[in-house]
């Protein structure tokens, strides 16, 4: 691959950092002091989203849009330097349609809906005119071995009937949610990767009920909020189902893959601002009588975020290429990597600005303890640190030869 980035994704970096700079950044502090007071979406997002669409920044992590479907229709590795500039903001990539979880179930849906569905569902999401949810992890099981999802969807006629609960289902609690696509057991006696299935249902629905709103360690997903759900009996046509009755992991899978590189590459920029805050502090403040950028320390930590930083950066873009050549299926030990390497660097790298910021750091001043709290949930949140790495050992080739006759070591006396 070409370390150099293209003309075609550098031209829309450099557009994109001109509208960040211009009408998002300035609207950062307004955007907290809304979701501070009130809880919810702010109002000039729309007209964000309305400038942002009107010059062509709209959909920029979908490479597969169909020729009336709007958007750039960018590779996955033009993305990449994108989506860092949005992941400066937790809130900015809504600004450009671009806000798990919504792009990786619009992934899911331009590979396995129908036309129908697609006119129903995705039409609205790459519109903005909705928001949706991807209902997997499950409070009574371990989901880290999606296997053991227990959410029944019944046959009954031309309908399926939901029972279940779900939790820790990014999305669920905002108010502008319409739709759900949720994972359940439609045969439980087939083959372990067979049993389930994914189904459109309205947050509307009769049965569906949202139980409460999360936070993950004390922090709140104001962009995509976060909620537990229970299904009581809830009736929906079998039309809605998302792929084949026993589909469910493939439908997983495929949003799965964009949904974990997209993380990383935001996680990445969330990384360069980390480390500007950390020179900036350390620049402008003394202890025992330097500033405390002149101490080792300080120097080392930041060095070694750089050096962290850019290993994960090539790893993410090595992983998004390879998404672009071989599909979903040719990335999966990319993806793996990738998913392992930048939560644990986002975190080494957000306890650092921690402790050159002190107790701020701490605050809700700065985006550094969101920033510690988005790592650690992303060593758990889409396939924990323990199942990727697992992956990662299945796919590590075995030598054909063996110690005795290595010829890599001496010979050893008979």
């Amino acid at each position: 691959m070409d370390f150099e980035l293209s003309g075609r994704s550098e031209q829309w970096r450099r557009k994109l950092l001109g509208f960040f700079e211009t009408e998002v950044l300035p609207r950062h502090r307004a955007w907290l002091e809304h979701v501070r007071d009130h809880g919810d979406t702010p109002p000039f997002m729309a007209e964000l989203q309305r400038k942002a669409r009107a010059a062509g920044l709209w959909n920029l992590g979908l490479p597969e849009l169909a020729d009336d479907e709007p958007g750039t229709r960018l590779s996955n590795l033009d993305y990449a330097p994108l989506a860092e500039i949005m992941g400066r903001l937790f809130w900015a990539p809504e600004v450009f349609n671009c806000q798990a979880p919504d792009v990786p179930n619009m992934i899911a849906l331009q590979n396995c809906a129908t036309p129908e569905q697609k006119a129903r569902w995705l039409r609205p999401l790459l519109n903005a005119e909705t928001r949706s949810a991807f209902g997997m992890t499950e409070p009574d099981v371990a989901s880290s071995d999606a296997t053991n999802i227990a959410t029944r969807m019944v046959r009954d006629g031309n309908d399926y009937i939901i029972n279940g609960r779900k939790w820790f289902i990014t999305g669920a609690a905002h108010p502008r949610c319409g739709f759900l696509i949720v994972m359940g057991v439609t045969d439980a006696g087939a083959e372990r990767t067979s049993r389930h299935s994914c189904i459109f249902v309205p947050m509307d629905a009769p049965g569906v009920r949202l139980v409460r709103r999360l936070r993950w360690m004390g922090c709140e997903d104001h962009v995509a909020p976060i909620g537990e759900l229970t299904f009581e009996n809830v009736r929906v046509s079998a039309e809605n189902l998302l792929g084949a009755e026993g589909e469910g992991f493939k439908v997983a899978q495929i949003r799965l893959g964009p949904a974990r590189i997209h993380h990383c590459m935001r996680s990445i920029g969330l990384c360069e601002l980390l480390i500007e805050l950390m020179m900036v502090r350390a620049a402008e403040r003394s202890a025992f009588g330097r500033t405390v950028i002149q101490y080792d320390t300080i120097q080392r930590w930041i060095a070694e975020s750089r050096v962290e930083l850019e290993q994960a950066r090539l790893l993410a873009w090595r992983c998004a290429w390879r998404l672009d050549q071989a599909g979903h299926h040719g990335a999966w030990r990319d993806v793996s990597l990738i998913k392992v390497a930048v939560p644990a660097m986002l975190q080494k790298i957000a306890d650092r600005a921690m402790q050159v910021f002190g107790a701020m750091g701490g605050s809700e001043d700065t985006p550094i303890h969101q920033a510690m709290a988005w790592g650690r949930l992303l060593r758990i949140g889409d396939g924990p640190d323990e199942v990727h790495l697992r992956q990662i050992f299945r796919m590590e080739p075995m030598p054909e030869w063996s110690i005795a006759n290595s010829p890599y070591l001496s010979a050893r006396p008979a």
